[in-house]
């Protein structure tokens, strides 16, 4: 006896060949692979809430703690070679979600963030509470052209390069905001 393929879960089109379910982020899975705990950040990505903000978070307090040691040019390289890595490792997170973009993989929000921070040190606790609120702003509600390259780039460069100009957008707009104080 035969079956219909269809209702056992398999695609008799070959070219829509059938998905496995997205996989959960959970501890067990970041560390099942060292690349996955740089994308959902070190386990910041692992919020049941509102996981990007806590990866910013994240971002913030690192790039406090880590700063006093290093140089600018130093934080240029992390940031660069964050950015080329994560389009990398971010992509291989992805892949192994089964899902293009997931919300627990935060490596994008932390590196943008650090950028960020960078450029507007030194700032007072508020400024850089400040230059948080808009990049999370920029981040979750993705005005043109953000939400053009979230929705048209993809892989692991598309997960970086939204973040990067929602980074882009924040640092344009603190600029400007010290141009009228």
């Amino acid at each position: 006896m035969q079956t219909d393929p269809t209702l056992a879960g398999e695609s008799n089109d070959s070219r829509n060949p059938p998905r496995a379910a997205p996989r959960k982020a959970s501890a067990r899975f970041m560390l099942t692979h060292p690349l996955h705990i740089l994308s959902l950040g070190f386990g910041s990505g692992l919020s049941p809430v509102a996981p990007g903000t806590v990866g910013t978070l994240f971002a913030w307090v690192s790039f406090v703690v880590f700063n006093p040691h290093l140089t600018v040019a130093e934080w240029g390289a992390l940031i660069v070679a964050g950015f080329v890595a994560g389009c990398w490792f971010t992509a291989f997170t992805a892949k192994k979600m089964g899902t293009a973009d997931p919300s627990p993989v935060v490596w994008d929000e932390i590196v943008a963030f650090w950028l960020v921070l960078l450029l507007v040190t030194p700032a007072t606790f508020t400024g850089q509470l400040w230059a948080f609120i808009v990049f999370r702003f920029f981040d979750m509600v993705k005005p043109p052209p953000i939400r053009y390259f979230d929705r048209h780039l993809k892989g692991g460069f598309g997960i970086m390069f939204d973040d990067l100009v929602a980074a882009f957008f924040t640092l344009l707009v603190i600029a400007l905001w010290r141009m009228t104080a």
